[in-house]
């Protein structure tokens, strides 16, 4: 498509799935000759390391996401951007707004990466949020609107009460061009050494939806039958609660979370087994990357994503959620199975940047 400027919005570039995706489209977008800037409430976070030099990233230095409806209007009205892209609930609500009061002819491409009502139903919040009505009263005016899977689109459907054709499925953009040389970095790690017990891998910050306590419980009844160690990579406030468990499992020194990592590749491209323990997603990002590093994957079927990224198991074990008994059975096979890396990498480029990018070009067209 003609080059164009495009703006992608969040809050800040915290360390998680759907910041890093749009991450991804930033360079993409930019890598096509696309003039791009990164609008952030508050430049901050982990993942602005990894923001490419062609992108321009402007601060409205609101702090707080609702403090940014006035910014973004005035950036928009600057700027005149020919797309603006969000991601998450509340920050597609604030684009929208925004969108609203700078008038002009910037397409607001809303996208959605969470399962709406499995993650309100599991989240703590205010007897006074209003969500639910903000997402009916604002998202029929967005150009576009995006869900990560189609678990997650017909869920939003429901939720903000919008016509199921009214939504597209777009996956997520997640094997960038460098991976490949990421997942080979070297790794100073003797847990990784020849001779060192199997690793198992989980990726994601320490929040309730990742459900690690049914991991660490599953993991105890591993360790029972087998040597093995479990290397939980992410932070975030079940931290304490975490910590806790694995002491009252016994655990001891086979269990480590050293937290946030800036280049997990490595660690996947090594582990005996990745394992995604959630209890609701939308469309896991860790995933994708385990299987994009030929690494044999096991997973909940949770709403939502899991089934579509495994094709119904065809790429790695699903168990119920909250199912410890299952979820060690699935790892213990996982660990003894074959290798089938070839085969895993090719489904996980379903999911590249190469092959997703042009269907969100085509709807800054639209």
């Amino acid at each position: 498509m003609k080059a164009a400027r495009i703006a992608l919005f969040q809050q800040t570039l915290d360390a998680g799935g759907a910041q890093k995706i749009m991450v991804n489209l930033a360079r993409g977008f930019a890598e096509r000759g696309h003039d791009v800037d990164f609008v952030l409430s508050e430049a901050s976070g982990p993942l602005l390391a990894e923001i490419p030099e062609p992108v321009r990233i402007v601060s409205l230095g609101a702090g707080r996401l609702r403090r940014s409806v006035l910014p973004l209007a005035r950036y928009l009205r600057r700027e005149r951007p020919a797309a603006l892209f969000s991601a998450l609930d509340y920050v597609n609500v604030i684009a929208l707004w925004a969108r609203r009061l700078a008038g002009g002819s910037t397409r607001v491409i809303a996208c959605v990466h969470t399962t709406v009502s499995v993650d309100r139903a599991n989240e703590p919040r205010s007897p006074l949020d209003v969500l639910p009505w903000l997402m009916r009263c604002t998202y029929p005016r967005a150009a576009e609107v995006v869900a990560v899977s189609t678990g997650a689109a017909d869920d939003l459907a429901h939720t903000a009460r919008l016509p199921r054709d009214r939504i597209r499925v777009i996956y997520n953009p997640v094997v960038t061009p460098e991976f490949a040389s990421r997942a080979r970095a070297s790794l100073d790690d003797d847990w990784f050494a020849a001779g060192a017990p199997p690793v198992i891998l989980s990726v994601g910050r320490l929040t309730r939806a990742k459900d690690y306590p049914t991991l660490l419980r599953a993991f105890e009844r591993v360790r029972r039958q087998r040597r093995a160690r479990l290397l939980l990579l992410g932070e975030g406030e079940e931290r304490a609660s975490l910590e806790a468990l694995a002491r009252d499992l016994s655990l001891g020194e086979d269990v480590r979370m050293p937290g946030f990592a800036a280049n997990p590749y490595p660690y996947m491209s090594r582990a005996a087994v990745f394992v995604l323990s959630s209890a609701w997603e939308a469309l896991p990002t860790a995933l994708i990357e385990a299987l994009a590093c030929g690494t044999r994957v096991v997973s909940t079927d949770c709403p939502s994503g899991p089934r579509e990224i495994l094709q119904d198991g065809r790429y790695g074990a699903l168990v119920e959620t909250r199912d410890e008994a299952a979820l060690a059975g699935a790892i213990l096979a996982a660990l003894d199975a074959p290798d089938d890396a070839d085969r895993l990498r090719a489904r996980a480029d379903e999911f590249s940047v190469e092959r997703i990018l042009p269907l969100y070009e085509r709807l800054i067209e639209a």
